[in-house]
């Protein structure tokens, strides 16, 4: 049983203060929903879903994003039971829950049998860091991609996308709506390639940022040019681009079996500093 002292409720616009000191208290890990707070002030409409904390002597402890991505925030093992229930909400919505290994191993212990079949479970993934200098040169060619090449890196992004995932962006009639995702990453200068030739041979993204971090998503290399050293050159331009004009931290975290790019990220620069579990709907 929850102590008499514990509640849970949503959060709105009031609880941004105290949200983003929650998540500061591990601001690199807790970016994705840094980012989400600042940009929706955790109100509802802008959210798609919603935000739910947990308050111990009225401070706020722990939470969960639930949008189409399911979040932990700060969330132990004392979290667990209360949140589980707020947790199972998401089931129309989320697509992914995702974060620290611990929190959503314990997360879905709990709501898992209520929750019903998983699509895929990716365990021990590691979550890395820019350790702050580049150990190979950064490639000179990586640049921000410009609006008017939209129709150069689509084509990557959405390889990319099926490669990681395992289905296609566009199935379902979603194409629309991902090309205006890539616009809009395009717009912020927040996708990095390289062309050669009119074509994408590597590209990656920001998926959201901070004050504190910004997290890299999206690392592609075409098959016909892996093996060349793009990616570990590559990632380390983007890096340096990012941490010089974006956020002063760079992140991603990576399967636990794709040995090649951590290696390629190895060699970068990053190093390991936590560990999360994706699964997938």
């Amino acid at each position: 049983m929850p102590p008499a002292n514990s509640r849970v409720r949503a959060l709105g616009p009031d609880d941004v203060p105290d949200f983003l000191g929650l998540v500061a208290q591990d601001p690199v890990v807790n970016v994705f929903a840094d980012y989400r707070a600042r940009t929706t002030k955790l109100d509802r409409r802008w959210l798609g879903g919603e935000v739910v904390g947990r308050f111990v002597d009225n401070q706020l402890v722990a939470a969960i994003h639930i949008g189409a991505n399911l979040v932990p925030v700060q969330v132990g093992p004392d979290d667990i039971d209360d949140l589980a229930d707020p947790a199972l909400r998401g089931r129309r919505t989320v697509s992914t829950i995702v974060g620290p290994e611990q929190a959503v191993d314990g997360l879905w212990a709990a709501i898992g049998s209520r929750w019903g079949r998983m699509r895929e479970h990716r365990p021990r993934q590691p979550h890395l860091e820019y350790a702050g200098t580049p150990l190979v040169e950064p490639d000179p060619l990586v640049r921000r991609t410009q609006a008017h090449e939209i129709d150069l890196v689509y084509p990557a992004c959405v390889a990319m996308y099926t490669e990681e995932v395992g289905l296609s962006p566009e199935w379902g009639g979603g194409g629309d709506l991902y090309r205006t995702r890539v616009r809009q990453l395009i717009a912020k200068g927040w996708q990095f390639s390289r062309i050669e030739d009119g074509r994408v041979v590597f590209k990656a993204e920001v998926a959201c940022c901070s004050p504190y971090a910004a997290q890299i998503q999206g690392v592609y290399v075409v098959p016909d040019r892996r093996g060349e050293g793009l990616a570990t050159r590559g990632m380390a331009a983007v890096a340096e681009l990012v941490r010089a004009e974006i956020a002063p931290a760079v992140s991603l975290y990576v399967n636990e079996h794709n040995v090649g790019a951590r290696i390629a990220y190895e060699r970068t620069g990053f190093v390991e500093t936590a560990r999360f579990t994706t699964i997938m709907f």
